[in-house]
């Protein structure tokens, strides 16, 4: 009876093993989805700059430059000696506000009180992680950052809306090497 038992289970095993055969896919995509995600994209960052462009253009009094990873700034308070500007693992110091596009504030320097940032160690809106870099202890910026710069898609889930371009007011107040890190 057991041979019988095992002959059984032995035949159903290499059936069902014989038999498979590999499922085409239900679907495939034909990357429209990726296509035009890629073109929305475009039109939102080309909207954007137009609406930034447009600040710079009716700003005649302040000289504006463009970084190289695509935001713009104006030097309210330019420091010229030559003094450092923070490096990765340095302690920075700052003060800022937000305001949205039509420069109303969104986030007041009392709401977002003094920071206290580890230069590249910590997570914070990516503008503001490059932006810093550029800066000398007592310079005031005024960075205008797209959306792709500020905090995106998403938002900051509180007052900063979906692909909300910003402008940030930075005060660095100090620099300090970071000794206990």
């Amino acid at each position: 009876m057991k041979i019988i038992l095992k002959s059984i289970a032995l035949g159903f095993l290499v059936a069902a093993c014989s038999q498979q055969q590999a499922r085409k896919p239900i679907s495939h995509t034909d990357g429209t989805f990726i296509k035009e995600s890629i073109e929305r994209n475009k039109k939102l960052i080309a909207n954007e700059e137009k609406l930034i462009e447009d600040i710079i253009k009716k700003d005649t009094l302040k000289e504006y430059l463009a970084s190289s990873k695509g935001y713009w700034y104006k030097y309210d308070v330019k420091v010229t000696d030559a003094t450092s500007s923070p490096q990765r693992g340095d302690i920075a110091f700052f003060d800022y506000e937000i305001k949205d596009i039509r420069n109303q504030i969104i986030y007041s320097e009392e709401e977002l009180k003094p920071q206290k940032y580890y230069v590249d160690k910590e997570h914070i809106m990516m503008g503001l992680r490059d932006g810093i870099k550029l800066m000398k202890k007592g310079e005031k910026i005024t960075f205008l950052f797209p959306s792709h710069m500020g905090y995106g898609y998403h938002g900051d889930d509180n007052k900063i809306h979906s692909n909300q371009p910003l402008i940030c007011t930075v005060t660095l107040n100090d620099i300090q090497k970071d000794t206990i890190h």
